[in-house]
């Protein structure tokens, strides 16, 4: 596939439209990524057998299958446990933080969150998933 040889493949997933963009702009400024998108854990559960994945960015709170089954997918199937997650959601309590850093995410960021702390946390998971 052409798109393949552009840089590293990030997945986005979620519903918010405004958001998903958003993202995918703050990631675009970092540099050469194929970058895909899902507007749910549903169709992000059908796209990773489409892609070697480098990184997945997901919310929590989205219809069908939300961020954290979709992370407890991912991270129990010996085909994409590597890839490194990171979520980005509206829910702030240290609860959710837990659950969601338990399941295997790296990084767990609050909506709204500044552009250079999602690029950080970036850099770092891509960085640790070349180890």
């Amino acid at each position: 596939m052409q798109e393949e040889t552009t840089g590293r493949a990030i997945l986005i997933v979620e519903d918010s439209a405004t958001t998903r963009a958003l993202i995918r702009a703050v990631i675009e400024e970092m540099g050469d990524f194929t970058i895909l998108e899902a507007g749910s854990g549903f169709e992000a559960l059908k796209l990773l057998p489409s892609h070697e994945f480098h990184l997945v960015v997901t919310d929590v709170n989205m219809p069908d299958i939300n961020g954290l089954e979709l992370i407890n997918f991912i991270k129990n199937n010996p085909r994409y446990s590597r890839i490194p997650l990171i979520i980005v959601s509206t829910e702030r309590s240290e609860e959710d933080k837990k659950r969601g850093m338990a399941l295997g995410a790296r990084a767990y960021i609050t909506k709204p969150f500044k552009a250079q702390e999602l690029q950080e946390v970036i850099r770092q998971s891509l960085a640790d998933e070349s180890l």
